[in-house]
């Protein structure tokens, strides 16, 4: 795919949706942490009923770290694997507050350092609240980069640094929202919806790579 025609897919994504925001919920950079740390392998919607319940209790390091693992059990509970996501906010919230002023860093080696953020989380955060450009490759992202074309690879490290090489600058910063909304809405893995497509003209679609 060359870069005219990426140009044309993200601003056909642009025109659809000027400003892509997360589905996740939050009122602060600490919120959208915590929400992206228990959003693994769990759907936007689990995790929004959990942390609204949750953060009109508890919304600071010091708040939930003071819940204690079994406190915030109670509000996640119903969250995939919140045994060990309880267990990663609460030292991640004491992290927090004894190495970072209980202020969210804005490095990714630091934020890595937290228990229970990955690459992909950090790279949520240094995108969707400090504006910076960075790839958080899910599964959406890796099929809908892989399938149109847009930034093929075998692995979600590949697909991220090719997206970062490839998509036009213009569009760097908010390609990870328009790339995660196609995937979770249109694109999707066992019945994409071609004919709802705003790119469909433009998509290469690769079917061996699912084969």
């Amino acid at each position: 795919m060359n870069k005219e025609k990426r140009t044309q897919i993200f601003t056909r994504l642009r025109n659809e949706n000027p400003k892509p925001r997360t589905e996740l919920k939050y009122n602060s950079t600490f919120e959208l942490l915590i929400s992206v740390i228990l959003s693994a392998q769990a759907t936007d919607v689990s995790v929004n009923k959990a942390t609204e319940k949750l953060y009109a209790v508890a919304n600071t390091p010091e708040q939930i770290f003071a819940l204690g693992v079994p406190g915030l059990k109670k509000f996640i509970k119903t969250i995939g694997l919140f045994n060990t996501k309880a267990v990663n906010v609460i030292k991640t919230c004491e992290m927090l507050i004894e190495q970072h002023d209980s202020v969210v860093p804005d490095q990714r080696e630091l934020l890595e350092a937290l228990p229970g953020v990955g690459r992909k989380t950090a790279n949520v955060v240094l995108n969707t609240a400090f504006r910076q450009i960075a790839m958080a490759v899910d599964t959406h992202i890796f099929r809908v980069s892989n399938r149109t074309g847009i930034a093929p690879g075998k692995n979600v490290l590949e697909v991220e640094r090719r997206l970062i090489k490839l998509v036009p600058e213009e569009f760097l910063l908010d390609a990870h929202h328009w790339l995660i909304l196609q995937g979770r809405y249109i694109c999707l893995a066992r019945k994409p919806r071609c004919g709802a497509c705003v790119i469909e003209d433009l998509c290469e679609f690769r079917k061996k790579v699912y084969e």
